[in-house]
Order: structure tokens, then sequence, then C-alpha cells
């Protein structure tokens, strides 16, 4: 197999790029710095697409690899054959792999292998060639043996049978055959089981689906049912049918010994052959259903990630609560922590003139310019009593609601108590839901990203792949944001490309001896952070104001050369890169030609494309492009919304049969697939993202049940 050829094929990639995706991997670059610095050597294909490859790329070494295991096995068996060669050859998957290798692979005890060891297997080969014209009894009774424990010629029958049986269940080309039935015609069928506390599966209580068409989202319920007890999960196929196809491969009409193959072929589908396709059938549903998933919580999270930031504001986290209180944090337009206070607004104190009075206080001492409440316990009663509070201030304010899903994972966490050793758990949080508001990214990622509620059935995936991806996903946002090398916090720099958690305190505990950086190159003398670390994380590190205009770009000190080259042939300066002078330079670029420049300063068009943007806008934030937070000033409850009402709303979370909507009462409403769009979609991902602003119509409300039913479809400024 030759693993380049087959990339290039299915990536639709020169192999020149594939090879050199595959050294850059091997080499130890990171996906986000292949990605960006080095879009010539692969045609510039974004972080996912190599993501993609590199997971392909893994499984066709593994698959290289038990191939070989698989073939050096059988030649100590010595039974290697140009059959089996071929066969290993032409597989494609690990599945085909192991198939080929079933019938030589070392089993524990089996009916079949004490048959084997009793010397039996001359009578099962005569019972399957089916060419025989005696009486099979008859010569059963030659194996009969004391010595080998064969009693009597009906005991030696039944041993040769067991052997023909493993043999039909274990031969690959059948087994490839019967898989393709079971994808095609099976259906998977599920019974309500009678226990207490199992209501929540009502819908799966004599449910039935076809294998082929089962939803992902279904799938993982039924699991999780039947992980619980409460449902009864079988895999149903037709055993004539079934039957019917195993005996095209195997019966020869008119034979002797058709009848007994008959009852072997049976034997063997019943005991051997469904089991063992019925439980990979199972895997192989929740495996998909558990990648779709994943997928899902992907493309959720990078959009959450990569929310607008409310910069240069100061923002008193609100964190909701009844018994405990209320509890407050005011941040600056840093970050750092102003004030902390604890108000009792909500019952059982309902000590609302006391908390007005006092957060009134704050909000004029400090200049706040936002709350940001979180959403969850007593979110309904903070944010009516938020609401009056704004009325009482004399300067602008406005409030945000904050999703605090995994808040309170972050204030229990060791990270929370190192940050803020001498606060209280829900004082953590407060300060928490104010940073989210300010900057989502940098504290988002303190959280376990699987906390952040944008997915479903997390807690039931593969949790080493979910990591994983998740990883990913935010090493990606991370990236492609840039982080600054001088207020990042460790754990915003753990995920930087080319470091890890041991870099990243180090460069802090550097930066405090040294006050700031002033230079990339000063990275050189953190320790442990030797050139190719350097190589790998110097471009997405930012420095504000530093001794070099390009440290405060995506420009990597490799192509500093070339930077300052491509300045001087349109005599430019960084004069004119700090003064914001160069909104000309793509269209000087352009006339001279981009080949042209490109080859007189040394780099490829694609770097150069990107260099020019940088230049133009040093220090810029991708995320500036993103809609920004919904701020509020007044209250909408749950009682005042009608029918046909139509409200701006904000996607919080994207699943297999619709989004959640936030539209400011506290409860999302949900959009189902159906309401989405007048044309058909594969999926609600396919047109919604998370963060996403847009316009709702309210189809139902239910107060008691707390259920909003939501439309897209015909509201003005969507079409």
């Amino acid at each position: 197999m030759n693993i380049v050829e087959q990339l290039s094929e299915e990536f639709k990639l020169k192999q020149e790029y594939s090879q050199n995706i595959i050294n850059l991997l091997d080499e130890g670059c990171t996906i986000p710095f292949i990605a960006r610095y080095r879009k010539e050597m692969h045609g510039s294909c974004d972080d996912q697409i190599l993501r993609e490859f590199s997971d392909r790329l893994n499984y066709l070494r593994n698959l290289q690899k038990r191939k070989e295991e698989v073939e050096n096995s059988i030649k100590e068996q010595e039974k290697w054959t140009d059959e089996l060669e071929v066969a290993l050859l032409n597989a494609k998957t690990l599945t085909e792999v192991e198939d080929i290798y079933r019938p030589y692979k070392p089993k524990r005890k089996t009916r079949a292998s004490v048959a084997i060891a009793k010397g039996l297997e001359p009578l099962a080969d005569i019972i399957q060639t089916q060419q025989t014209k005696d009486n099979l009894l008859s010569l059963a009774a030659d194996y009969i043996s004391e010595e080998k424990e064969v009693k009597t010629a009906e005991e030696a029958l039944a041993g040769a049978k067991d052997i023909v049986a493993e043999r039909v269940s274990d031969d690959a080309e059948l087994r490839k055959t019967m898989r393709a039935l079971l994808k095609e015609h099976a259906t998977i069928k599920t019974t309500l089981l009678e226990k207490e506390g199992n209501a929540v599966y009502e819908m799966y209580a004599e449910h039935e689906e076809a294998v082929k068409s089962i939803p992902s989202h279904r799938i993982l319920a039924i699991n999780r049912g039947e992980k619980e007890d409460c449902l009864k999960v079988e895999i149903v196929l037709d055993e004539d049918f079934a039957k019917a196809e195993i005996e095209k491969a195997y019966i020869i009409e008119n034979s002797t010994t058709k009848e007994i193959m008959q009852e072997i072929i049976a034997d063997s589908y019943k005991r051997l052959l469904f089991p063992s396709l019925q439980n990979e059938c199972r895997t192989e549903l929740t495996d998909f259903a558990s990648e779709q998933a994943i997928k899902m919580f992907e493309v959720n999270l990078r959009p959450l990630l990569l929310q607008s930031p409310l910069k240069n504001n100061v923002i008193m986290g609100f964190d909701p609560g009844y018994r405990m209180g209320c509890k407050v944090a005011i941040i600056d337009a840093h970050g750092e922590v102003l004030d902390t206070a604890v108000v009792y607004p909500t019952p059982p104190f309902n000590k609302t003139e006391e908390a007005l009075i006092k957060l009134k206080a704050l909000v004029e001492k400090h200049k706040v310019d936002i709350v940001a409440v979180g959403n969850g316990t007593a979110s309904k009663e903070s944010e009516i009593f938020i609401c009056e509070l704004i009325k009482h201030i004399s300067r602008p304010l406005n409030y945000a609601m904050v999703n605090e899903a995994g808040a309170s994972v972050y204030s229990a966490s060791k990270l929370g108590a190192q940050e803020f050793p001498d606060f209280d758990v829900n004082l953590r949080s407060a300060v928490s839901i104010a940073r989210r508001l300010q900057d989502p990214l940098a504290e988002l990622i303190k959280i376990d990203v699987k906390s952040i509620g944008v997915g479903q059935y997390q807690h039931d995936m593969p949790q080493n792949r979910l990591t994983e991806v998740l990883t990913g996903v935010v090493e990606d946002c991370v990236n492609s944001v840039g982080v600054d090398l001088n207020t990042a916090s460790p754990s915003l720099l753990s995920y930087v490309s080319g470091l890890n958690v041991s870099i990243a305190k180090n460069i802090v505990e550097y930066r405090k001896e040294i006050e700031h950086f002033t230079s990339r190159e000063q990275l050189l003398k953190v320790k442990k952070l030797g050139p190719k670390a350097y190589e790998q994380c110097a471009g997405f590190l930012r420095i504000v104001g530093g001794e070099n205009v390009l440290d405060n770009t995506a420009v990597h000190p490799e192509s500093y050369q070339s930077a300052q080259k491509l300045l001087k042939l349109f005599n430019l300066s960084d004069n004119d890169v700090k003064d914001g002078n160069l909104e000309t330079l793509s269209s000087l670029v352009k006339l001279k030609g981009e080949d042209a420049v490109a080859k007189e300063i040394g780099v490829g068009v694609p770097t150069l494309i990107d260099m020019v943007k940088e230049l133009t806008k040093p220090g810029r934030d991708i995320r500036e492009d993103m809609p920004k937070p919904v701020l509020r000033a007044e209250l909408l409850s749950l009682e005042n919304l009608k029918e046909g009402m139509v409200i701006k709303g904000t996607v919080r979370n994207v699943i297999d049969f619709g989004a959640f909507v936030d539209i400011g009462v506290h409860q999302d409403g949900l959009v189902h697939i159906s309401q989405i769009s007048n044309k058909y979609i594969k999926h609600p991902s396919d047109v919604l993202k998370v963060g996403e602003q847009l316009n709702v119509k309210v189809l139902s409300v239910d107060v008691a049940k707390k259920r909003i039913q939501l439309t897209i479809k015909d509201c003005p400024q969507n079409d």
C-alpha cells in the first residue's frame, strides 16, 4: 500500500503536498504551524483538513502495521498462501484484515477447536466439499477413538459439523457479504423494561428502526437506555433471508450432504455468525454516532471560543444564587479583579433594597459598563434585580446573560485555587462569568471543554477521542487569534503551537523576572524553550509596543527579512506599519503582480498575501468581525412571549434535531430542524452556528413546562 498515493487521492492533493505534510508531521511540527507557515508546501490546506489528514495517516499506518503482524503470524503457522497475500494486499480496512486473520487467529477453547484436537478435520472436509456418496455415519465410524475421546459415530459427526460451522463463520468473504446485508436490511429494535423511573425512554417502548437510517442521537439515547437497564436492544434480520444468502455460497445443488450442510449453516448463523455480526453492527453504530456527536461538539465549540470579546470595559460578574446569596466580582479592562461583594436580593432573604444600595455604590465607584449575569440557578430573579438596578444608575449600564456552564468546575479546580487562593469558590465563579464576557477564549480554555455544554451525550463518548478532537479545536482557535505574550495566563500559553504546560509556566516566570517581553527573541532565554519550540510558537505570540513592530503581527520571525524587503520595495518603513498607513499596500502588490513581488522578496504567494494582511492591520484580532454579545437594559419574561412575536436571539447549541436559541427569557427556545429553512437541509449545522445572532418567530410557549418552540422560516432579515 502506497500511503502517499492513497492520501493524495482521498484528499485531492498533489503527491508532493501529501509527502510534505507527512514529513512536517514526522518532524514534530504542529497543525497550527503547518497550516499558517508552510502553505506553499501543502497548497494552503486549512487546519481542519490537516487534522483529518493526520488522523487518516495514523489509521493507514496502523493498518499497514497490522497487515505485517497478520502476515508474520500466518507465516509462523506455515499456512501462508498466494491467495492470502492478495487478499491482505487488497484489504482496505482493519475490519477486513481481521476477517482474513480470523481463521488463523489463536482462539480460546471452542467446540470446533476441541473437534480438531480429536482429529475430525478430514471428516469435516468431506462434509464441506459435499462430494461423497457414502453414508456419513458410516464414514464417521472410522473416527471413533478411545484415545481421542470420540466414543460414537454420532459424536464424531457432531464434532465435524462444529468444525464446518466455525469455518463458515470465519469466512472473510462471507462476513463481508453478511455485514453489507445487515447494514442494508437489518433493523434495531428496542423494548422498554419494567423499571422505576424509566419514563424518559417511553418513546422507545416498542420502537424499531432501520439500521441504515437511524440518526446518531437516537443511537446514543438507546445506548444510554440500555446501559441504565431501561431498554432491551437487539438487531433484527430475517433469518431465512440471511441463511439463503449463506447457502448461495456453500450449498451444492443435488449433493448428498445438502441437508446436513443446511443444518450446519443454520447452526453457524444462529450460534456464531449473527451474534458476532450483531455485536459488530452495534459497535459500528456507536462509533459512527460518537464521531457524529464529537463532530457536533467540535462544530459548536469553535464559534463559542471565537466569540467577539468586549474589550476596554469594566464588567461586573454576577453569579446568581438563593441560600448562599449572589456573588459579585468587578474586573477592570484587563481582567484584574477590582472588588467583590455578596448580596441577597433573591429568596429566601429578598434584601433587594440593601443589594441595590450596595451595588449602585460599586457601579459608580468603579464606573462599571456591563453586568454579566450567569444563567444558572436563580438567574431569572437575578435578571429582574439587575434590570431594577439599571433604573437606579445615572451612567450607561447594560447587562448580558452569560452561559455559566463549567464555571463551577473551574471554581473548584486546582487552577481556580491557584489564581484566587483567598476567594470563596462562588466568588471565583463570579470572576469567571465576568471574564467570559470580556474575553471568552482566554477564560473558557481554563475549563475542561467537555463541561462547556455545547454538545450531546459528551459523557458517553470515547473520552480519549473527545479530548483529542476538542484539544485540537482549542489549539486552532488560540493560534488563529494569537496570544499577547505579556498578559497571557499559563493556561492560554499552553495551547500555543509548540508549547506545553511546563514551558508555559516557565514563560510566565521569566516574564516576571524581566517585567515584560520587548522582543520575540527573548523567548529563546526561557528554560526548556529550544529552537524547535521557538520556530513553532513565535509567530503566534504577540508583543504590543515592542522593539520590532513585526512582533505584534502574525509574520513569523523567519520572514522578517522578506517583510522588510516588501516595505522597502514600495518605499515604506516600520513607522508606516505603526501608524497604520498601509491601506494601499494590497493594491500596490496586485498592481506589480503577486508572483513577481513574492519572487523578489523570497517567499511564496500565500505567505506574501498573509504578510500584507498583517502589515496592513498589525495587532488585529480576527474575533472583531464576529457578532457582539447581545446587551440588554430591559427584561423580557417567558410570560411576555406571544405566538407570532419576532425576537432577536443568539444560537447557543446546535444539535442533530435542531438548535437552541437564547432569546433573553432565561429558557432557551428550540428551533426544530424542520423550522430552520424552507429548503431541505441535511443537518442544522449546515445553516446555523453557535454565537450567530438572528431573528426568530415564536411558534408556541408552554409556560408550565418552560418550553418555547421557535421558527426561523420567513423571519424578516433572515432571508
